[in-house]
C-alpha cells in the first residue's frame, strides 16, 4: 500500500535513534551514576540535542528503564544457553566451556551493566528485577548439578553451586577489562579454577 515503504523506514530510524540514545545512556551513567548523570550529558553523548532525545524517552528514568529491559533479556538469553541439564552428561571441562561461555559474552556485550543496576542510586523498581536475575544463578547452577550428580544433597549442590559462582564473579573482571589480545588466557584461567573446585566436589 502507499506509503507503508516510508513508515517502515520512519520507524527504523525512529528505533536506531533509540538504540543509539540508550547506547549514550548506558556509557553516561556507567562513568558519572545514575544520580548525577543528566539528559543533557546523554544527548551530547549522543550528539543530539535534548529535544530529541525528549521525542523518545520522557525522562532518565525511561532510559534507564530501556536499559534495565535491555540487560534483562540479554541476561535470560545468556541464562537458557549456560544453564541447559543437557550439558550435564558432557565432560567435565566442556560442561564448564558450556555455562561460562555465555555469560562471558553477556557481560563483555554490556560492560558496566551489572555494577550499574546494583548501584545504590539506582531506583529500586529497576534494580531489583535485575538483581533477582543474578541472584537466580546460583539456582540454576544447582538444577544443571542436580542432573549431574543427583547423589549430592540439595544443599551440598547449593554450596557447590554458590562457591562456583564466587570463582567466576571474582575473575570476570579481569576477563572484561583485559586487552582482547589476553581474554582468552584468563577465560582459560577462569574454566581451570571452575573444573578443579568441581572436580573435587563431583568426581570424588
Amino acid at each position: 500500500m502507499p506509503g507503508q515503504p516510508t513508515e517502515r523506514k520512519r520507524q527504523a530510524r525512529g528505533q536506531r535513534r533509540m538504540e543509539q540514545l540508550a547506547d549514550a545512556a548506558a556509557e553516561v551513567f556507567g562513568e558519572a551514576g545514575y544520580a548525577k548523570a543528566t539528559t543533557n550529558a546523554i544527548a551530547a553523548r549522543a550528539g543530539v540535542s535534548p529535544g530529541t532525545l525528549y521525542q523518545f524517552y520522557a525522562n532518565k528514568e525511561a532510559l534507564a528503564e530501556a536499559l534495565a529491559q535491555r540487560y534483562r533479556a540479554a541476561l535470560r538469553a545468556a541464562h537458557d544457553k549456560a544453564f541447559d541439564p543437557d550439558f550435564a552428561t558432557l565432560p567435565l571441562p566442556d560442561f564448564v566451556e558450556r555455562m561460562v561461555r555465555p555469560m562471558i559474552e553477556v557481560n563483555l556485550a554490556n560492560p558496566g551493566f551489572k555494577a550499574l543496576f546494583t548501584a545504590s542510586d539506582m531506583p529500586e523498581h529497576l534494580s531489583a528485577p535485575t538483581r533477582r536475575l543474578h541472584q537466580a544463578v546460583v539456582g540454576k547452577i544447582a538444577e544443571v548439578l542436580a542432573a549431574r550428580a543427583p547423589e549430592l544433597t540439595p544443599e551440598h549442590r547449593t554450596t557447590i553451586a554458590v562457591v562456583s559462582t564466587q570463582i567466576f564473579g571474582a575473575l570476570l573482571g579481569t576477563v572484561v577489562s583485559a586487552p582482547e589480545q589476553e581474554r582468552e588466557k584468563w577465560i582459560t584461567e577462569l574454566k581451570r579454577a571452575l573444573v578443579a573446585y568441581l572436580k573435587a566436589n563431583l568426581e570424588t
